[in-house]
């Protein structure tokens, strides 16, 4: 499946936890006519995008019950919400420049580039039923990270058009919000009892041990380190300015009265 359900050697296991990895080819020479037209070819697939993900919340709430009874999700719970979330993946991999081939419409999908392994694992009833408490720090770094990295993505689609490729240090840092965003989801639909972490990458594999793509380990420079913390500045900053706007729209509003009507002495 396009999702990844083969295990994979110890060295994807963090202490222990297995935080499900996402595996993208090395930055490389992309087709510049595809990457001006990028998010616009994309259209039809975040249709399709946002239907599986209505599909999928409702199938999410199916499964939290199911996971509060059973310690775990069904069989065909899990595996229609693994590939949703590897759906949504190679999606958001196309869509944030990460690799050129367009993403096909179909759930299976084993000889595209991008690819999720998920492992069907017992889960704690009692984060399970807290999972939307629980997740909510996540939920923060998440949406500062996209955030901040779509409001700069329009520089990082300028330069891919001009170089023809995405340059490392942006590459390995939009990887790591692209991960985190996949770690996150699958931690909220209950794919993953491991909190999902690694926004600043990976500690550095062994030197004995092969790498299994250029995202696993998923190793950031300092370059790339400080780009993530750009996007959450970033993201941070346009909450902020967002909730300001709103605040004072909305004081604006209070403050206004209608002019008291004038009366004319007889």
């Amino acid at each position: 499946m396009s999702a990844g359900w083969d295990p994979r050697p110890p060295q994807d296991t963090d202490a222990g936890e297995f935080r499900p990895p996402l595996d993208v080819p090395g930055p490389g020479q992309q087709r510049r006519w595809t990457v001006f037209l990028r998010w616009l070819l994309l259209i039809p697939q975040f249709i399709v995008v946002m239907v599986l993900s209505v599909a999928a919340f409702f199938v999410t709430i199916v499964g939290w019950f199911a996971a509060l009874v059973l310690g775990r999700l069904p069989d065909p719970i899990h595996s229609f919400l693994g590939d949703v979330l590897a759906y949504q993946t190679r999606v958001t991999a196309s869509s944030t420049l990460l690799v050129d081939r367009y993403p096909p419409f179909a759930f299976d999908a084993s000889g595209y580039p991008v690819q999720i392994e998920l492992r069907q694992t017992p889960l704690n009833r009692l984060a399970v039923l807290f999972r939307i408490i629980l997740m909510i720090p996540a939920a923060i770094v998440s949406g500062l990270a996209q955030s901040g990295w779509f409001a700069i993505g329009w520089v990082f689609w300028i330069i891919t058009v001009i170089l023809g490729r995405l340059p490392e240090p942006v590459f390995a840092a939009t990887a790591a919000v692209v991960r985190y965003r996949m770690r996150f989801s699958a931690y909220t639909m209950m794919l993953t009892p491991v909190y999902p972490k690694g926004v600043f990458g990976d500690e550095p594999a062994p030197a004995a041990q092969q790498p299994v793509s250029a995202t696993r380990p998923l190793v950031l420079g300092t370059p790339a380190k400080v780009l993530v913390w750009v996007f959450l500045i970033l993201g941070l900053a346009g909450q902020i300015t967002n909730g300001t706007v709103t605040r004072g729209d909305d004081a604006s509003y209070d403050d206004y009265r209608p002019p008291s009507p004038v009366r004319v002495a007889p």
